[in-house]
């Protein structure tokens, strides 16, 4: 069976490689490229993917909130995270919504194929190099009740973070399909679910809990 796989990451060089070293290898199809979470998620519901290799730190839609919104959509779906980050709110995130595993950018391509086979085979697979304590703290706050993140909805979590990369309500209305008046409500209870009063405050949240991170 031939693996037929989605590249996303908002780096086109990024893409290029990947794409050249998994078309090389025997069984592997790379279908599509995506540059952004928002893009990764229209192409998943297109071209019906086997696997995405999703970068985690994208502007517009992160690779979080695009991995909860593919496998609401396509829970057969495996979501491979491929990132240069190994914060643990970043790995801890993307396990959460759904990833069948986390890979650093300086993993080999030999680790990456192995996940993408793993993945296929229903297992997890995670970079040596976030184990342990990174595990540790995954499970202790899948656990915790009072995560402030939990509070916001997808949407919620999806407007605050273009609000926190400086889009305007009017442009927000325009990418999410909304009135301008939903997007004003989405905002009003964002502020109020998290006792935030300005847009710098919300910025600060927003890349505390990995929602963005503002360009890097």
């Amino acid at each position: 069976m031939t693996v037929k796989i989605i590249l996303t990451d908002d780096h086109k060089i990024v893409r290029e490689g990947l794409r050249t070293l998994l078309e090389n290898e025997p069984g592997m199809e790379v279908v599509g490229e995506a540059e952004s979470g928002r893009i990764a998620v229209q192409l998943a519901r297109k071209l019906k993917p086997d696997v995405v290799i999703m970068d985690v730190s994208m502007p517009d839609l992160n690779g979080i909130e695009a991995t909860a919104q593919i496998l609401h959509e396509h829970a057969d779906i495996k979501i491979i995270a491929l990132s240069m980050y190994s914060d643990k709110r970043f790995v801890s995130g993307i396990l959460k919504a759904g990833a069948s595993g986390y890979l650093l950018k300086d993993c080999a391509f030999e680790e990456l194929v192995t996940a993408i086979r793993a993945a296929v085979a229903g297992q997890t697979f995670l970079s040596p190099g976030i184990t342990g304590q990174v595990i540790h703290d995954y499970i202790r706050r899948l656990s915790e009740s009072d995560d402030s993140s939990s509070l916001l909805t997808s949407r919620e979590r999806e407007v605050l973070q273009m609000l926190a990369e400086g889009k305007t309500t009017k442009q927000m209305a325009e990418q999410l399909n909304l009135s301008v008046k939903t997007v004003e409500t989405h905002r009003r209870q964002i502020m109020d679910k998290l006792d935030l009063r300005s847009v710098a405050e919300l910025t600060k949240y927003a890349i505390r809990e990995g929602l963005t991170s503002l360009g890097t």
